[in-house]
């Protein structure tokens, strides 16, 4: 398995699929590197060379913001609304949604596993 930016990348896959694999790295910016080396981006991934995979190691480290970075990157700007205590930075803290979508029947994925609270049923029935 080719290994660019520290990440395997699929051998029996074509070269512009393989490099969707790295994130930041979708099919119209690996198409794009490819014609900027003149890689056929329908070759498979094993049939790269190591020289084919330096020049994408290279263009990607110079050009794009790609994998390592772009995870620190997203963390430093999540970092800084928590900071600045904003109503997004609050809502990630909380591990809420934080654009705006209803949370009263969705919202699993952020909120997690359902937690049942004990006891709701019997305030209801004293207050009949």
């Amino acid at each position: 398995m080719p290994r660019v930016l520290g990440v395997d990348i699929p051998n029996e896959k074509p070269t512009y699929i393989s490099l969707t694999y790295l994130l930041g790295v979708g099919n119209v910016r690996s198409i794009e590197i490819c014609r900027t080396l003149g890689l056929n981006p329908q070759r498979r991934a094993r049939e790269l060379s190591e020289d084919d995979i330096q020049r994408i190691n290279s263009l990607l480290d110079g050009k794009y913001v790609v994998e390592g970075q772009l995870r620190r990157q997203t963390a430093d700007h999540i970092g800084r609304l928590k900071s600045i205590q904003c109503y997004r930075g609050i809502r990630h803290r909380k591990g809420l949604p934080v654009r705006g979508q209803n949370t009263q029947s969705n919202a699993r994925t952020r909120k997690g596993v359902k937690k049942t609270v004990a006891g709701k049923k019997g305030v209801k029935d004293a207050r009949h």
